[in-house]
């Protein structure tokens, strides 16, 4: 059978980035197409207000999948510490102690969701016209709330082990589904956005079903190479009965360093909320119907911006396993090395996509809808939205790097820094001050981008030096 041979704490730096990095970008770009499908047949239906229904239920559907990355990104770079430090029963614990607390939370933000989701949406910003469209789709997608956990969370722990492929083909198996499934439903059984919210739930299940086959099921041998490695193989580190009932300590720690991948992800709905509810007020000011196109805008926006960030995550879920298995290791000479190619690599691709975003922003609106006044409202905002963008490789690169290294206090200051200390604030601050209180609205993003990001930078520097001096 063919093993994984990867060697995090001996093969070259370039060469296990590209090797780790490579399938991770893969299967986040695919991840893109995963979360984005949905709108780009919802944006063809002939009510626009389905694509704005959608956009208001998005803010719930962030904060299911926060759950599973306080967890599931909290705990893998714990085990991939131990595990440089040759402690597998240690990793073991972790791992273990992350499945129980996934399956938990699963279960219960899927029974507290259902029963007060209608208020919900109402305080997020639905209104007449959109609550219906929201509301149909959320339904169906909270009664997948356990696959999502399940197949998001314990995916860190296939990628955290260094097996890249099997944890790309997780996402690329509910993808394809998804992908498939949605025009099927959409459109062949006249089902709307009903039928987009089942694609989504089965394709989820789907990749649950593959991740909790990698964990449980029997190593077999194949004749064929790809299968072997893909189908064949099966986690160094083990699901054990004994830790099954949560440890409090493990949990804590647990949480504790995933606290900051959570606020990053639940207070983007947080500022979806904010957004949604500014842009229908300040639109509404300028005529009817102005408000809802420009929520549609929005939901437009905070799909593209998944395009440009998702594969930048990838990358640093490439490097997250060699950074922290070498600090568990002590090899610090490796950490410096990989973060500085990671921080390069982050930089350079921030900076094309700025490009592509400002001077070809109607290509990337056209994925999503073609009717003239969407595409005139959505063009102009990204301008503005995301004139900061060039700065966010460097923030991704070392904030993510925090992380990586288990510094869970930084981390989470510099996740509450850029969306709950700066750009909510300014999402209510910026528009008294300026003419167009649309483009105020708008303007927050980018100036709270250029600001954590250069907060970031500078507490990276600071405990750069400290830490690297200190290990000399």
């Amino acid at each position: 059978m063919k093993k994984n041979t990867t060697d995090l704490g001996k093969d070259s730096i370039g060469g296990l980035l590209f090797k780790l990095a490579l399938p991770a970008i893969i299967a986040q770009m695919v991840n893109v197409l995963y979360n984005i499908v949905d709108r780009m047949y919802i944006g063809r239906l002939p009510d626009s207000n389905a694509m704005a229904g959608v956009g208001i239920a998005f803010p719930v559907i962030i904060i299911v999948s926060a759950f599973s990355a306080l967890v599931g990104m909290g705990g893998a770079p714990l085990a991939a510490i131990k595990l440089g430090e040759k402690d597998k029963d240690g990793a073991e614990q972790i791992m273990t102690t992350s499945f129980s607390l996934l399956l938990i939370v699963g279960v219960a933000l899927m029974g507290l969701l259902l029963i007060f989701k209608d208020p919900i949406l109402w305080a997020f910003g639905a209104s007449d016209a959109t609550i219906e469209y929201a509301s149909d789709y959320l339904t169906i997608y909270l009664i997948g709330t356990l696959a999502v956990q399940l197949a998001l969370g314990m995916n860190s722990f296939i990628n955290t082990q260094g097996f890249a492929k099997i944890g790309m083909c997780t996402v690329m198996v509910g993808a394809i589904i998804n992908i498939v499934l949605d025009p099927i439903f959409i459109f062949g059984f006249g089902m709307g956005v009903k039928g987009a919210a089942l694609a989504t739930i089965l394709a989820q299940m789907a990749s649950a079903v593959w991740v909790i086959y990698f964990f449980f099921g029997k190593e077999k041998h194949f004749k064929n190479g790809i299968l072997d490695e893909l189908l064949g193989q099966k986690s160094t580190i083990k699901i054990r009965k004994e830790y099954l009932k949560p440890n409090m300590s493990v949990g804590f720690k647990i949480m504790a360093l995933g606290i900051s991948p959570f606020i990053m992800q639940s207070t983007e709905s947080l500022v979806l909320i904010s957004l949604n509810n500014q842009l229908l007020t300040y639109g509404n000011l300028l005529g009817e119907g102005i408000g809802n196109l420009a929520i549609g805008s929005m939901t437009i926006m905070s799909s593209i911006m998944q395009i440009v960030s998702l594969p930048m995550l990838g990358l640093t879920q490439g490097a997250q396993p060699i950074i922290s298995y070498n600090y568990g290791a002590r090899q610090m000479d490796r950490v410096k090395k990989t973060f500085k190619l990671l921080l390069t690599c982050c930089l350079t691709y921030t900076g094309i996509m700025w490009l592509v975003v400002m001077f070809a922003p109607q290509i990337l609106v056209s994925l999503f809808n073609n009717d003239p006044n969407v595409m005139e409202m959505t063009t102009w905002s990204m301008k503005i939205f995301f004139a900061g963008l060039f700065m966010m490789g460097a923030q991704t690169a070392c904030q993510q790097t925090f992380l990586a290294l288990g510094q869970a206090k930084i981390s989470l200051f510099l996740a509450l820094l850029r969306k709950i200390i700066l750009l909510i604030p300014l999402v209510f601050i910026l528009p008294l001050f300026m003419t167009d209180q649309l483009a105020g609205v708008l303007m927050a993003e980018p100036v709270a981008d250029i600001l954590a990001a250069l907060t970031t930078l500078t507490c990276f520097i600071i405990f750069y030096k400290k830490t690297f001096a200190e290990d000399k």
